[in-house]
C-alpha cells in the first residue's frame, strides 16, 4: 500500500513539475512524501499490515 501512495505521489510530482508548473515548495512537498513512502514501504516489507 505504501509503495502505491509512493508511486503516485511520484507520479503527481512528475506530472506537476513538467506539465503544469503548479507552485515549487508543493512539487517538493510531494516528491519527499512519495521518496519517504516508498522507503516506508521497502523498510517495513510485507511484516506492516495494513
Amino acid at each position: 500500500m505504501w509503495g502505491v501512495i509512493g508511486a503516485v505521489l511520484l507520479l503527481m510530482w512528475l506530472l506537476g513539475f513538467f506539465a503544469f508548473h503548479v507552485t515549487v515548495g508543493f512539487i517538493h512537498i510531494l516528491l519527499v512524501l512519495a521518496v519517504i513512502c516508498i522507503l516506508y514501504h521497502f523498510v517495513a516489507g510485507r511484516s506492516a499490515t495494513a
